[in-house]
């Protein structure tokens, strides 16, 4: 499969950054997606639909997986992108962000999950795409919640591959490393720093979803890492 015409896919945290980037790339490809987020925004997708949802909010989630299936008529893909990031001395960490990363990483991740996959199982092409991120596969100073969360998405990721493999369900996990987006924005990153300069574009991991949707059905990518050239290597 080449192009994604007639597939139906569901991207969190679609307005902005990468998973705007990922819906346009999709779109293009021909698939029909639906936007969920918080603002509920359509970054200029014709044909797209989109919807207010709050990952936290497992019934949120659920609405938005219903009103998709019932727009677009079935769903095929799931790309769980919604995320939240706060860098700095563990201690120093407010309280709040490391709610937030847990709610929003985690139970969100686990929410979208449990309400996409019923309809994903109907599928005769079903993917699941996580974008976790580098952070999620070793520990990196000043980013041990952060690191956790994404930790836990790349481990839920491959224990549904062991689990959804013979039901035709794909599970990928994408890990990027630096990508120059506004994530963690004011939470550790700023605009000036001359590191975001040498990072990855957001439409470099869309890139790599669409790699990952369009690969022939009979063999499936586990885990896609992915780092700027300038970035550090650590093992």
């Amino acid at each position: 499969m080449t192009t994604l015409q007639g597939r139906v896919a569901l991207i969190t945290g679609a307005s902005r950054g990468i998973g705007a980037a990922t819906a346009r790339t999709l779109a293009g490809a021909g698939a029909q997606v639906a936007l969920a987020s918080r603002s509920g925004a359509n970054p200029g997708i014709d044909g797209a639909f989109a919807q207010a949802c709050d990952v936290r909010d497992a019934a949120s989630l659920e609405a938005m997986v219903a009103a998709t299936v019932a727009r677009f008529g079935h769903l095929d893909i799931l790309v769980v992108n919604a995320g939240v990031g706060a860098y700095g001395p563990f201690l120093d960490l407010p309280m709040e962000d490391l709610e937030e990363m847990i709610d929003v990483n985690v139970k969100g991740a686990l929410y979208a999950v449990r309400a996409a996959l019923p309809h994903l199982l109907r599928s005769d092409a079903a993917d699941l795409v996580t974008i976790a991120s580098e952070a999620g596969r070793r520990g990196l100073p000043y980013e041990a919640t952060y690191c956790a969360s994404k930790f836990a998405q790349v481990g839920m990721t491959r224990a549904l591959d062991h689990e959804l493999r013979e039901r035709g369900v794909r599970c990928t996990s994408v890990c990027p490393g630096g990508v120059a987006t506004d994530f963690a924005m004011g939470h550790g990153r700023t605009p000036e720093m001359p590191q975001l300069a040498g990072m990855m574009s957001a439409d470099d991991v869309a890139e790599i979803v669409l790699f990952v949707l369009t690969r022939p059905r009979n063999h499936r990518l586990l885990e896609v890492a992915l780092r700027p050239v300038t970035e550090t290597s650590w093992g």
